[in-house]
Parts: C-alpha cells; structure tokens; sequence
C-alpha cells in the first residue's frame, strides 16, 4: 500500500464509545471505515448510517478473517480486551484498544510481547493524552518550563454512576495515571502506590478513593476520585521547581494556567536549624490551545505509527503501567491502605482467557 493511499480500519463495538471511533475514522484523511462488527446487528447498522457502504458484521472471526483490514479498533468490555487484541494481532491487524487495555496485567503483558513479536502497532486509546491541554502540558514539562516536578495533585469527582463491576478506582483513575504516564518524563513509575478508599452507601465497591504515588527525585503524586460529590471538578496542579501549572477542564476560556509562583528554599541560616525560605509571587499566564478533537489526533497517530514503524504514544506499555498501578492500588486497598510496592506478586492464579468470537 502507498504511503499516500489511506489505511482500511474496521471498529469492534458499536456500544459506548465504538460510535465515536467510527465518526473519526471515517472523517480522517488517513483511513476508510470498512466495516463495524457488533453482536447487536441493529445496533451496529445505527453505527453506519442507512446509506452507509462501510460493512455491518457479527462475527469477529469473519471480520479478522478479511483481507481489507489493516487496524481494528476495539471498544468491548474489558474482559473481551485480551481476546479480541491477540487474536487480531495473530490475524495481523494492527490493533487500538480502549481503556484499560486489559482487565489483568498478565493478559496485557501477553498482547505487549505478541505484538512486538509480529512488528504490528499495539496502541491504547487513552484519548486525554491527545486533548490540546494535555499535549500542551507534556511540552511544557519536557522542555523544562516548570523545572523539576516536586508534586501532582488531581481530582476526578462528580455525582457518578455506581458501577456494579468495577470501582471508583478502576472506573475514573486511569485516567488521570494515563495523564501523569503521557506528561512525566520517563512515564509513570512510582516506587509504591498507597490506596484508600470507602464504601459509604454500602454499594459492595470502593465509591471514594484516594491514591498516593511516590515519584522519583523526592516527588508525589495524589489522585483523588469520587462518584458521590454534588459538584464535578476536573482538575490537575503539577508543581515544579520552577513554575507551576493548573488544568482545570471544566474551564472552557482558560483551561491552562502557568503560575510563576513558587517556594525557594536557600542556604541555612546561621543558626543551622531553620531554612531560608523566601517565595517568589511572579505573573501568571494561560497558553494559547488549539481547538480540536482528541479522537482525530489520535486516529491520525495510529496511522502514523504504522506508516513510520514506531511506536505510537500511547502504546501498550503505557497501558500496561496505568494497569499495574490499578492493580497494586487493589492490593494497598485490600492491605488497608499501606504502602505497596508497584507490582507486588501475587498468588492469584491468571484466569483462562475469554474465547471471543
């Protein structure tokens, strides 16, 4: 196939999400929506459109089985994740998964290891990673505008769905680890994670949590994530050395602020017993963000790291890291709340993947 020519995709789930990966697949430049695959017939012909050629499919097997297909985009309940991505991968397809890419690191780790070993692109869609305020803050970090990193704070809180199979932690914080592993230098890997969390309304799953992350270098990160709060606040301050930046992405006029305020700490006095403290109170600013879909910046990098044989962003290491965090964030809830060490064995027996067809 010419570099030129636009690469052949086919969507997996017309439930939630599929539908939005469809609408951004067939708007960009570099893809054809051949075909959306869902046991719900009806449902997947209201995916397409009445006037649609893209191909309406139940059968996963027949689909993989095409030779028009060169990307699968899986939007399926977690536990049909592992499934779908290695047998889409043994096909050859190159595969994009949604969060979280599995529901265990293990099967996780077995698409990292079988898609490296076929040279195909395994990507997660971890869709923040590609808004403009993210993209934005990862430049900022790198090129050393905040200094070092001392601290995260990020809140994730609304009046949410009580999820019946899952978590508070599971439902809302990768999200914010797959953030902190897009915009940290050298990803996200604290030493330890420490989990607490609550069931106030007796629902049988932690409904307020909070995570603590020790960084490298002395720093830390802490998560905060709730389905009970009366009001919703998406919001993230990283501090460092240098300057500080807030998120706030309920703000639509200034999602990104710079703060050039800050604590420097100087020679101790001559007493030898107390810091020099001072503080620095310098102008804030808010960068200038362009206005487009994540969805479309990450479909267009998908292309693009098939196209130049990299790996693209957010691949399925970066999945794997935000799942051992979840994982180990269990363990620290289940040991009550102490310090655990990022990915602790367990005795737990890997379960027998899932046959999906």
């Amino acid at each position: 196939m010419s570099v030129h020519e636009p690469l052949r995709a086919a969507v997996i789930g017309a439930g939630y999400w599929g539908p939005n990966l469809a609408r951004n697949f067939r708007s960009s430049p570099d893809w054809d929506l051949v075909a959306v695959c869902d046991l719900d017939v009806d449902r997947a012909r209201k995916v397409v459109g009445p006037r649609s050629t893209v191909d309406v499919m139940t059968s996963t097997a027949e689909l993989l089985a095409r030779d028009d297909v060169d990307a699968v985009a899986i939007a399926t309940p977690a536990r049909t994740h592992a499934p779908l991505a290695l047998a889409a991968l043994d096909a050859g397809k190159h595969v994009l998964v949604e969060k979280p890419v599995a529901d265990r690191s293990g099967a996780a780790r077995q698409m990292v290891a079988l898609a490296a070993e076929r040279d195909l692109v395994l990507m997660v869609d971890h869709t923040f990673c590609y808004t403009p305020p993210v993209l934005k803050m990862r430049e900022l970090i790198a090129e050393g505008a905040l200094g070092d990193i001392h601290f995260v704070d990020s809140v994730r809180i609304n009046l949410g769905i009580v999820q019946p199979d899952v978590d508070v932690f599971w439902d809302l914080a990768p999200h914010d680890l797959s953030i902190l592993d897009f915009i940290l230098p050298g990803g996200l890997v604290p030493s330890s994670v420490g989990a607490q969390g609550a069931d106030p309304l007796g629902a049988g799953q932690t409904c307020v949590g909070y995570l603590t992350l020790p960084l490298p270098d002395g720093a830390i990160a802490h998560v905060h994530v709730n389905w009970l709060s009366p009001t919703k606040i998406r919001q993230m301050v990283v501090g460092g050395s240098r300057r500080t930046l807030v998120w706030d992405d309920l703000s639509p006029q200034q999602r990104l602020t710079v703060y050039d305020r800050g604590v420097d700490l100087g020679q101790p006095l001559p007493d030898r017993t107390t810091a020099n403290v001072s503080y620095r109170l310098g102008d804030a600013w808010a960068p200038a963000l362009p206005e487009r879909e994540a969805l479309g910046a990450m479909v267009a990098e998908l292309a693009a790291s098939i196209r130049e044989g990299r790996a693209p962003r957010t691949d399925g290491n970066a999945g794997l890291r935000v799942l051992d965090v979840l994982e180990t964030a269990a363990r620290s809830l289940g040991d009550g709340g102490r310090l655990t060490p990022l990915g602790a064995t367990t005795t737990r027996p890997e379960p027998e993947l899932e046959t999906v067809v």
